[in-house]
């Protein structure tokens, strides 16, 4: 699965240089640099962004300002985005103020600054404060997306992709295609935060993803799922059986 794609706004080299190192060294994904306005709004419309780092000034102007307040107009083009300025002027500041920020990093940055930024950035977009700061938590979860907290960068992985969830205690197993994350996170809070037409609990135990169900055998409390994984239905989850029309 892709990792968290980063758009950079910055038309000094030797910056984006910098951030594009920091942020590749930690797993990030760039899927641009721009140096202008219109630069930036084409990358930011043709390309899958999780979050923008914006330089205020292009070329002399705030015009990194004038792209925050262009992609915020919007709320189903809104990404988190964070500021990066080297100018000490309040009214410059003032005016970036009004387009709500999700982090302000005066420059130069350090590598623990910027991550920390974007870590900040993915916690306020979603509305879920401390998240990443928390001992007990270091996941979050979107419409369509969880952002997993690993080492010093974030994971992306498609909630589509998940083909079901065991917990372990106060660990949850996140089962997709492809690989397997071990999150702090509580099951009852992950189903609270998944669409649940579409995954519903079987046991205590399992959260599945009733699109990645292959057949039911309730004689044998079993459920075969995509991938040749199994999961269980207890007695007391196979109101399943009622919600689900056809089986593969």
């Amino acid at each position: 699965m892709d990792n968290v794609n980063i758009l950079i706004v910055e038309d000094t080299t030797e910056e984006s240089d910098a951030l594009i190192k920091v942020l590749k060294a930690n797993n990030y994904n760039i899927v641009g640099v721009a140096t202008s306005f219109k630069k930036a709004l084409e990358l930011f419309y043709n390309n899958p962004v999780d979050l923008v780092v914006i330089d205020i000034f292009l070329n002399g102007s705030p015009d990194g300002i004038s792209f925050a307040e262009t992609i915020s107009i919007s709320p189903n083009a809104s990404k988190p985005f964070v500021f990066l300025t080297s100018s000490t002027d309040r009214k410059i500041f003032e005016r970036a103020k009004l387009t709500q920020p999700f982090s302000f990093l005066m420059k130069p940055f350090n590598e623990l600054e910027i991550l920390y930024a974007l870590e900040m950035a993915f916690e306020k977009f979603y509305a879920q404060q401390d998240v990443f700061f928390n001992e007990e938590e270091n996941t979050i979860i979107s419409e369509e997306h969880l952002f997993i907290k690993k080492g010093k960068s974030l994971k992306k992985v498609l909630i589509s992709d998940i083909i079901y969830i065991e917990v372990e205690e106060k660990y949850c197993n996140i089962i997709t295609e492809k690989e397997k994350f071990v999150i702090l996170i509580s099951l009852t809070k992950v189903l609270t935060l998944l669409d649940n037409t579409i995954f519903s609990k079987t046991h205590r135990n399992f959260i599945v993803n009733t699109e990645k169900i292959i057949e039911i055998i309730p004689s044998d409390n079993l459920i075969l799922l995509s991938g040749n994984h199994k999961a269980t239905l207890s007695d007391k989850y196979k109101g399943l059986l009622k919600q689900i029309r056809t089986l593969k």
